[in-house]
């Protein structure tokens, strides 16, 4: 089958950096189901991934984690699904990636494709969809009240994948007051369209932007990029015991500005679950197909933002080179392999 991998991490300029290569087809076992992938999507973990891991020697590393396809084979505990559904999910990091023919999922992490959706509509929201979903219900609980906290929610980086999910989410779920931040006119609108109810610009102190909103001190922040540089202002900004979230990468972290407000820290990984089988990693295919149901239903939307047409090393390259230079807006999908 045809996939798209590398052996050592390189600068995205190099060709061999991803490469169009052939691999034997996976067989399907257990509570695993074989895919035929026709459309993904990519994330900025896999341009994190490709520049730091190393495939197997004498291997290939396949990259890829979100997709929507055709379910080809089934093993023999699939229970849910059957041959010819009609699928999305976003995979798991532990495992061979998306960005091949097929692919090997367990069952419990996928979800029935939204009807209403193409395919490359659909591959556009697994990842970010889990992970907005996460954040906002499970790390900050954000059905739960902060005592005194103006009922609102601060969203850093409004115009990512993560940012658009989350924003939709809030706004179709919660009776919050969404805060989105973007820095300039597209991605103001993008967020606009998306539902933020308010808009601030990340390029500037957003303590004092917040204040002179004189909407009150938000009970939730969700940081989904850079969080070192927006720290102190979030500590800031936040009322008291309100909590933060966040899921990028700073280098380091101070917890210790928390304590004076009693503020609570939450870091979301989507891929959690997966990593350690936990006894609920069927919620994400609980999620998925709620997800699902609200798109077909017209309350969420796709936040795909381009789709940059066949599945190949050079369009993926070109995947990359975007997200890498921080030049995505909402996300970039690939579809189909070429005849």
């Amino acid at each position: 089958m045809r996939a798209i991998g590398y052996q050592t991490p390189l600068p995205i300029e190099n060709p061999a950096s991803l490469q169009d290569i052939d691999l034997p087809e996976p067989v399907a076992t257990g509570r695993d189901m074989l895919v035929a992938v026709k459309a993904i999507s990519v994330n900025p973990v896999d341009t994190k991934v490709r520049r730091t891991a190393t495939a197997e020697p004498g291997g290939w590393k396949v990259l890829g984690w979100d997709a929507a396809g055709t379910v080809v084979g089934t093993g023999p505990g699939v229970t849910d699904f059957a041959v010819g559904d009609e699928v999305f999910y976003a995979g798991a990091l532990n495992r061979s990636g998306t960005n091949a023919e097929r692919h090997l999922v367990d069952e419990r992490i996928v979800g029935r494709k939204p009807r209403s959706l193409t395919w490359a509509e659909a591959a556009a929201l697994p990842l970010t969809a889990l992970t907005a979903w996460e954040m906002l219900f499970d790390r900050l609980a954000v059905h739960q009240t902060v005592p005194g906290a103006a009922p609102a929610i601060l969203i850093i980086g409004g115009a990512g994948g993560v940012s658009s999910m989350a924003i939709q989410l809030a706004r179709v779920l919660t009776d919050l007051t969404v805060i989105a931040t973007a820095s300039r006119p597209e991605t103001r609108d993008w967020v606009t369209a998306l539902g933020a109810q308010l808009v601030i610009d990340h390029s500037r102190p957003l303590a004092a932007q917040v204040a002179a909103l004189s909407a009150g001190s938000p009970g939730f922040v969700f940081s989904t990029t850079q969080t070192e540089q927006h720290l102190a202002d979030s500590i800031a900004l936040l009322a008291p015991q309100g909590r933060f979230g966040l899921i990028d990468d700073p280098a380091a972290l101070d917890a210790l500005p928390f304590k004076k407000k009693s503020l609570s820290l939450q870091w979301e990984l989507m891929f959690t679950r997966s990593l350690f089988r936990t006894e609920d990693m069927g919620q994400q295919g609980v999620i998925l197909n709620e997800i699902s149901r609200l798109v077909d239903e017209g309350r969420l939307r796709t936040t795909l933002g381009e789709n940059l047409g066949p599945i190949t090393a050079g369009t993926l390259r070109k995947a990359h080179t975007l997200i890498e230079r921080g030049q995505a807006k909402g996300k970039i999908v690939l579809e189909g392999f070429p005849d």
